[in-house]
C-alpha cells in the first residue's frame, strides 16, 4: 500500500534499510520563538537536521519555516499553522502531514518537543544556526552507480554540496523509491574517500580516479561480503521536470468547485476538498475517493503523479461528480492524522458521502466510495456504519489478513530489489510473531508489553532492524494505534456485509497488495454479493501503470499516471448501474 505501509515495507526491507553561539541563559519564562531554532531528529532513515525560523509579520501573526538542512538544505517548508501560547510552542506543515508540539525548558534553553508525522518522535530545538559540518574539498557533484545485490540491480546517487553549513552528503535509491536518505562520517583522505550510511550499518570506501571523475571501490552491508561499487561523477541538477502527460488542464468541460465539510465524530477535523461536477442540470451520481496509506493531499500526490486527479478528471468527463477531500492534518483540512486508525479515517470518508447526499445537486441514492489501497479497506469499514452507500470500487484493496499481507508484500517487494532468499527465510517469522504480538492484547500496553518481549536482539537482526536500533524505537514507529489496528483487521467480516455493487480491480504487477490472493480473498468474502466483479488487469502496477517489474521504484520514472484500459473499466462499471447514457 502507499505511504505508511509502503514506508514500513521500505523500513523491514532495510535493503539500505549542540548549541551554536553562546550559551543560552536559564530562562524561567518562555522567550519569544522569534529567531533561528536548529535540532535533530533521530529518523528511522538517520539523523534528520532540521532548522526552525520564526518571525512575525507587521500585524504581530508568528510565521514560521522549516529547513531539512542534513537532506535539502536551502529547501525551505512553510509552516501552514503556529502558535506560542505560555510556556507552549506548536506547528504544523500540513502538505507533508508533520506536526510539532514542545515547551520550553528554562535549564537547557531549549524547546523540548515531538514531531508527529505519521509517527512521533523526540525533537529538541536549541537557539541558532546548525553547527557547520566539516569542508571535503573536492567532491561536489552527484555521483552515480549501480550496485548488484542478488538477481536485482540497485541504482545509487549520492549527492555532495558545500554550502555555509559545511558539505553535507545524500543518497537517493531510485529503485526502492527512496531520495535525501542523510550519509554521515564523509571524509577524505588524499584520493581515498569513505561514508556511512549508518541506518543500514552501510558503507563506501573507495578511491578517488587521478582525474577526479570516477570513484571505484566497495559497498559494505552487515553479514555478507562488501560488493564492487563504482560511481561516476556529474554536476549536481536539479530536480528532474517529470512528464506527466496525463494531468488534467483547465479550461475543463465541468464545474470545479471548492468545498469545505466537518465531522460530527471528531469535532476538531474539518475537511476541504474539491468536488467537480458533470456539465448538465444533475442531480448526478457521486464518487467520494478515498486515499491510501499515510497522510494524502486530494489527489494522492506522489513522486510527482496526482492519481485522483486524472481518475476525477476521467470519471466527471463520464458523467459522475466526484469528491476528493485532503486526509486530516493534510493541506486545508484540520485534525491529527498521526493519532487515527483506519477506524478513524472511515468516519472521514462517511462525512464526506452524507455532505454529498445533502446537496441538491447530488443523487442521494447514488453515493459511493473509491477507495485506493488502503482506501479500499476504510471504504468497508465505513460502510458498516452508513446503510446508504450505494456502490464500492476496490483499487488495489485489501481482501486478505493484514499481517498476511504485510509478509507477502516483504517477500515480493524484498525480491526486486535484492534481498537474498536467506534474509527474507530468516526474518519472515519474526516479523510473523511481531505482527501477532502487537495485534494481540486486550489493550495498548498489552499489545505493547508483547510486543517487546519478542524484540531480542537476534530477532532484531532478523527483521532487518538498523544496527543500534533499540525495542523502544521499534515500537515508537510500529507500536502505534494506526499500526496495531491494521494488523489486526481481517477484511472479510465488513466485506461479507456488503449488499451493494462492487468492483474490485488489481495490476498484475502490484507487489505491495498482490492481485491473485487479494482478489480471490475478495470475491470468497463477497459470495453472497449478485454483482460483485473482480479483474485483474495485466502489466499494471500498484499505481494502475503500465510498468515492467513492478517494482516502487518505478512509479516516478513512469510517464503514465493511471493506465486508460484501468479508468475505462471503473467509468463502464459505474456507466452501467447509475448513468442515463
Amino acid at each position: 500500500m502507499v505511504g505508511r505501509l509502503g514506508k514500513w515495507a521500505m523500513a523491514a526491507l532495510a535493503a539500505f534499510a549542540l548549541l551554536c553561539g553562546g550559551a543560552a541563559s536559564a530562562q524561567e519564562v518562555a522567550p519569544d520563538p522569534v529567531g533561528t531554532w536548529h535540532g535533530t531528529v533521530e529518523a528511522p532513515q538517520g539523523p534528520v537536521a532540521l532548522v526552525m525560523r520564526v518571525t512575525r509579520d507587521e500585524a504581530g501573526t508568528l510565521r514560521g519555516t522549516l529547513e531539512p538542512a542534513s537532506q535539502a538544505p536551502g529547501s525551505l517548508m512553510e509552516m501552514t499553522e503556529i502558535a506560542a501560547e505560555g510556556d507552549t510552542l506548536r506547528w504544523r506543515v500540513a502538505p507533508i502531514g508533520a506536526s510539532w508540539e514542545g515547551t520550553w525548558d528554562a535549564a537547557t534553553g531549549s524547546w523540548r518537543g515531538t514531531l508527529s508525522q505519521g509517527l512521533t518522535l523526540p525533537l529538541d530545538f536549541a537557539p541558532g544556526e546548525l553547527p557547520s559540518a566539516p569542508v571535503v574539498e573536492g567532491l561536489d557533484g552527484s555521483w552515480r552507480g549501480v550496485l548488484q545485490m542478488n538477481q536485482a540491480r540497485l541504482r545509487l546517487v549520492v549527492n555532495v554540496v558545500t554550502g555555509d553549513n559545511g558539505t553535507l552528503a545524500t543518497l537517493d535509491s531510485p529503485d526502492q523509491a527512496a531520495t535525501g536518505l542523510p550519509l554521515t562520517g564523509l571524509a577524505r583522505d588524499g584520493q581515498q574517500v569513505s561514508f556511512a550510511y549508518a541506518p543500514g550499518g552501510q558503507g563506501f570506501s573507495g578511491t578517488l580516479s587521478a582525474d577526479g571523475s570516477e570513484l571505484v571501490g566497495e559497498w559494505s552491508l552487515p553479514g555478507t561480503d562488501p560488493l564492487p561499487l563504482t560511481l561516476v561523477r556529474g554536476e549536481l541538477a536539479g530536480p528532474a521536470a517529470r512528464n506527466r502527460p496525463q494531468m488534467p488542464q483547465a479550461p475543463f468541460p465541468y464545474t470545479v468547485e471548492e468545498v469545505a465539510f466537518g465531522n460530527p465524530d471528531f469535532p476538531d477535523v474539518r475537511l476541504a476538498g474539491t468536488l467537480t461536477l458533470p456539465e448538465g442540470e444533475g442531480p448526478f451520481p457521486a464518487a467520494v475517493l478515498i486515499t491510501g496509506s499515510g497522510p494524502q493531499d486530494r489527489d494522492e500526490s506522489l513522486m510527482g503523479h496526482k492519481p485522483f486527479a486524472v481518475l476525477a478528471d476521467h470519471l466527471t468527463r463520464s458523467g459522475m461528480a466526484v469528491l476528493r477531500f485532503d486526509d486530516r492534518g493534510v493541506g486545508g483540512s484540520s485534525g491529527d492524522y498521526a493519532s487515527a486508525t483506519s477506524a478513524d479515517l472511515a468516519t472521514d470518508a462517511n462525512a464526506a458521502a452524507r455532505y454529498l447526499a445533502s446537496r441538491a445537486d447530488i443523487r442521494a441514492d447514488a453515493v459511493g466510495f473509491i477507495g485506493h489501497s488502503e482506501g479500499g479497506m476504510i471504504g468497508p469499514i465505513a460502510m458498516a456504519d452508513n446503510p446508504a452507500v450505494a456502490f464500492l470500487v476496490m483499487l488495489a484493496g485489501p481482501g486478505t489478513r493484514l499481517d498476511e499481507l504485510l509478509l507477502a508484500q516483504r517477500r515480493l517487494v524484498g525480491e526486486r530489489m535484492g534481498m537474498a532468499q536467506d534474509v527474507l527465510d530468516r526474518g519472515e517469522p519474526v516479523l510473523d510473531r511481531f505482527y501477532a504480538a502487537l495485534a494481540s492484547g486486550e489493550d495498548e500496553a498489552a499489545s505493547l508489553a508483547a510486543a517487546r518481549a519478542v524484540l531480542t536482539p537476534e530477532a532484531m537482526e532478523a527483521m532487518g532492524a538498523p544496527p543500534g536500533a533499540s525495542p523502544d524505537m521499534m515500537l515508537s514507529e510500529y507500536g502505534t494505534p494506526w499500526f496495531r489496528y491494521f494488523l489486526a483487521y481481517d477484511p472479510v467480516p465488513n466485506l461479507a456485509r456488503i449488499a451493494v455493487p462492487l468492483l474490485a480491480i488489481n495490476g498484475s504487477l502490484d507487489l505491495q497488495v498482490p492481485a491473485g490472493a487479494n482478489l480471490a480473498a475478495i470475491a470468497a468474502a463477497t459470495a453472497g454479493n449478485p454483482d460483485v466483479t473482480a479483474i485483474e488487469l495485466p502489466g499494471l502496477n500498484h499505481l494502475f501503470q503500465t510498468a515492467t517489474t513492478g517494482s516502487p521504484g518505478e512509479y516516478a520514472e513512469i510517464e503514465e499516471t493511471f493506465a486508460p484500459s484501468a479508468l475505462a473499466i471503473v467509468s463502464d462499471w459505474l456507466q452501467e448501474r447509475f448513468i442515463e447514457r
